[in-house]
């Protein structure tokens, strides 16, 4: 089934989702890597706020390459979550509702999902001036020194995903692979 989201999202906008579901998502979107990460646990930790609102909020893991011009992002294919799984459990306790990356997550990140009503989509994974294309404006919120995994505010326009993770514990990288084997094992049976 399809779905259109607009961030920021609540708990109900993301209930009827399912694991093998695709979603459509349009609004803002952040972006950040390992090192952003790393930094915004920093702040947590000394008590001070994060640099944008986290509640309802979508996190891309994404290190956009350089736009050309004209362009308002250069390719934005997403980079491995699993690198980000040590610091997703206390960001989606603190209200961020999805995770946007590849690959699979351990289980922490999957009991994070369930306990706080959120999702983990995935973007296409070598296809990074397809994701591009929906991101309509962009602007360095901050570590510009980090380059490429600058905190960046996104823009998107009908963002193609997939969900992996759903709020309810479905999880594509089981489900999907038992399906195919189901529907296999029946056809030649």
């Amino acid at each position: 089934m399809q779905h259109r989201l607009t961030t920021p999202v609540t708990r109900e906008d993301l209930a009827p989702l399912r694991a093998g579901d695709t979603v459509l998502l349009s609004g803002v979107v952040f972006t950040a890597r390992d090192a952003a990460h790393g930094r915004m646990m920093e702040q947590l930790d000394r008590g001070e706020a994060l640099p944008f609102p986290v509640e309802g909020s979508a996190l891309y893991y994404v290190g956009p390459t350089p736009e050309r011009p004209g362009q308002v992002i250069g390719s934005a294919g997403p980079t491995t979550s699993g690198r980000m799984d040590a610091y997703s459990p206390r960001l989606l306790d603190l209200g961020q509702a999805i995770m946007i990356g590849k690959g699979a997550r351990n289980q922490a990140v999957k009991e994070a999902v369930v306990r706080n009503g959120a999702v983990y989509l995935a973007a296409l994974g070598g296809a990074g001036a397809l994701m591009a294309a929906s991101v309509k404006t962009l602007e360095v919120i901050c570590w510009e020194d980090l380059g490429c995994e600058a905190v960046r505010r996104l823009e998107v326009e009908d963002m193609p995903l997939t969900v992996i993770l759903d709020s309810q514990g479905g999880d594509l990288y089981e489900s999907g692979p038992a399906a195919y084997l189901e529907a296999r094992d029946g056809k030649t049976g």
